[in-house]
């Protein structure tokens, strides 16, 4: 059997390029006592990724020229000498990009068994994924969210965004969405349980905000910062919660230190009494039941909506990768692997 992978070519300058990449191709080694092989059904795109490349993201070693495009996805095991996964059982965790992964279930993978729910198994990349639980443990553990608060929500078409307001609706919140196009507003509007939205190409966000929030915001899910936050701090109440999740206006072709964006209206974080916190998902991976539990129930009770936008085959990773800074993904930006 030979496997196909995606091996970092080149450090991007600008939006991603297919020369980036080079497509290699492998036999697959037969397997030792303890591991399986997995087929790649699906993979998950994330702004990060970009940052792998050229210096790590801050969190993780740089990739190297030559090797394996970092990543997650979803997969059946196809065989195994690993008592703990049989064939047939679907699996998400660290693939790269590539084909076929062999997996011992060690720590490096954070390989997890996806239950038999009905649903696609996309979405435990996605809903159901480290996006989702993103998106759960952010609003509800680090946002503090409480019934009647007025949430907004910056890229709330993205992976991440698309959760939360269903996430504030269950919590009897309301959730207003800031987004790039009105096709993706009318989605979060009439799908994605958003109470409403903003255009903020389109429309001025300093009076839309006065407008739609005449009370104030008591919690902002931010995953752009940057201008929009400054944008927005002017209008949060006394006792704010900022959820600092992603900050993908500030990133830059060169490397993220370069192009971070000074704050103007930080005074308000005092003034206010307010909160901002970062966090980092993996720090709940001891929790990810509780996530998956009542995230998979409020699917089946029609609580929790999602979207998934999927694009076809290995060759078109780094462009599905671009379209996150492109703004073109609606919901989940996946690739299905055939």
């Amino acid at each position: 059997m030979i496997n196909r992978k995606l091996v970092l070519a080149a450090r991007p300058q600008g939006l991603i390029k297919d020369s980036d990449f080079s497509l290699k191709e492998e036999d697959i080694r037969d397997l030792k006592s303890g591991e399986c092989l997995i087929k790649t059904k699906f993979l998950s795109l994330a702004p990060v990724m970009k940052y792998y490349m050229i210096d790590g993201a801050g969190i993780e070693a740089p990739l190297h020229i030559g090797e394996t495009m970092r990543g997650r996805g979803v997969g059946e095991v196809i065989k195994s000498s690993n008592p703990l996964y049989n064939e047939g059982d679907i699996v998400q965790g660290k693939f790269g990009w590539q084909e076929y992964v062999i997996s011992d279930g060690a720590a490096d993978k954070m390989l997890y068994k996806v239950p038999n729910n009905g649903l696609s198994p996309s979405t435990a990349l996605g809903v159901l994924g480290m996006t989702g639980y993103t998106s759960y443990f952010g609003l509800y553990d680090v946002g503090k969210l409480k019934t009647g608060d007025n949430v907004l929500v910056s890229a709330a078409a993205g992976g991440v965004g698309s959760s939360i307001g269903s996430l504030a609706k269950i919590k009897s919140a309301k959730a207003i969405g800031l987004s790039s196009t009105d096709e993706k507003c009318q989605l979060l509007k009439t799908k994605l349980n958003y109470h409403d939205t903003i255009n903020y190409k389109t429309e001025n966000l300093d009076e839309k905000l006065s407008e739609l929030f005449p009370d104030g915001i008591d919690l902002f899910f931010d995953n752009v910062g940057g201008e929009v936050l400054d944008t927005v701090l002017p209008h949060i109440n006394r006792y704010a919660r900022i959820v600092c999740c992603g900050r993908i206006s500030t990133y830059s072709d060169k490397g993220l230190k370069t192009q971070n964006y000074s704050l103007k209206n930080w005074h308000m974080i005092g003034a206010t009494r307010s909160r901002m916190e970062g966090f980092f998902i993996y720090d709940y991976e001891d929790r990810i039941t509780e996530a998956y539990t009542n995230m998979s129930q409020w699917i089946k009770e029609g609580k929790l909506s999602y979207h998934e936008d999927i694009q076809e085959g290995l060759e078109s990773m780094p462009q599905a990768l671009n379209r996150l800074f492109e703004g073109k993904n609606v919901g989940k930006q996946l690739v299905k692997i055939s």
